[in-house]
């Protein structure tokens, strides 16, 4: 019986901090200048901020097919592209997953994700799992909202979307959102770093 306990008490404790803890690691703090990088598109074609010649910056979320977080925000994303895009911020979301340990974030299902969906923006796929440590991303989603600073891209955000991943209509904080705006006003975010809520990145 004791046994059977500490085995449901250990299933419960991998569950909750599945979802909820947050492991530190190494990547981008605010101020920190990112490298760009180069991705495989769900249209085929590979993508890279450099190829956006008249963005401000850029909104990066690492999110996924799979995390019932990331498809709760798929629609406040598409929002976010649609609303900051023309204003220089369009968004560019990345699959940090490896399918060999989520087999339904393979590059084949983004593709049908994105056509369900109807994403308004690239769906890149991080092959070999290179670019998301780089920026130190531990959640999906997790996002970097990025500035161009002449030739260089300097982080100025990272964090939530909001403050209500499980329901958007109870939102009282829009965190990227108000972060885009002080930058287009040309000011710095009141809050430039949130906690990312969200389910852990897959590895093998």
């Amino acid at each position: 019986m004791k046994t059977m306990k500490s085995i449901l008490l250990m299933g419960v404790f991998a569950l909750i901090t599945a979802f909820t803890i947050q492991p530190a690691g190494d990547g981008y703090k605010v101020g920190d200048i990112a490298t760009d990088f180069r991705l495989k598109n769900v249209d085929d074609s590979m993508v890279s901020m450099a190829d956006y010649k008249d963005a401000k910056g850029f909104v990066v979320i690492f999110t996924c097919n799979t995390c019932p977080y990331s498809v709760a925000y798929e629609d406040r994303i598409i929002a976010l592209d649609k609303k900051y895009k023309s204003k220089g911020y369009p968004v560019i979301a990345i699959n940090p997953n490896d399918p060999a340990a989520s087999p339904a974030d393979s590059f084949a299902d983004m593709k049908v994700r994105a056509k369900e969906k109807g994403f308004t923006f690239p769906y890149l796929f991080d092959e070999g799992q290179k670019i998301y440590p780089q920026y130190g991303a531990s959640r999906t989603p997790h996002v970097y909202i990025l500035k161009k600073a002449g030739k260089k891209l300097k982080v100025a955000y990272i964090g939530a979307i909001d403050n209500n991943s499980r329901n958007a209509a109870k939102v009282t904080k829009r965190y990227a959102e108000d972060a885009i705006d002080a930058l287009l006003a040309g000011n710095k975010p009141s809050e430039d770093y949130t906690r990312a809520i969200g389910c852990t990145i897959k590895v093998q």
